[in-house]
């Protein structure tokens, strides 16, 4: 693995991450990136944690304004994570 990703990469990509929609050398280097960080892993729960308490909320996908208020959630921990947390 020739790749290291910053805690704010990490939580970036995080949904599509989850969505499975890297390619496989990104999906790589976030795993790798996980495997060390504490803070990104607690970020990486919280997201798996709130998807399935929304999958039991609906069966349906999320709607457009959700999704976006989640993006704007994300970016706003890379963000913060940018200013300070950089592992």
């Amino acid at each position: 693995m020739d790749r290291v990703i910053t805690c704010s990469d990490a939580v970036e990509r995080l949904w599509a991450f989850l969505d499975r929609e890297l390619d496989a050398r990104d999906e790589e280097a976030i795993e790798a990136h996980l495997a060390f960080c504490r803070r990104c892993c607690g970020e990486l729960e919280f997201a798996r944690h709130l998807r399935r308490l929304l999958a039991r909320r609906t069966g349906d996908e999320l709607p457009p304004e959700a999704r976006a208020r989640l993006e704007r959630f994300v970016d706003g921990l890379a963000e913060n994570t940018a200013d300070g947390g950089r592992t």
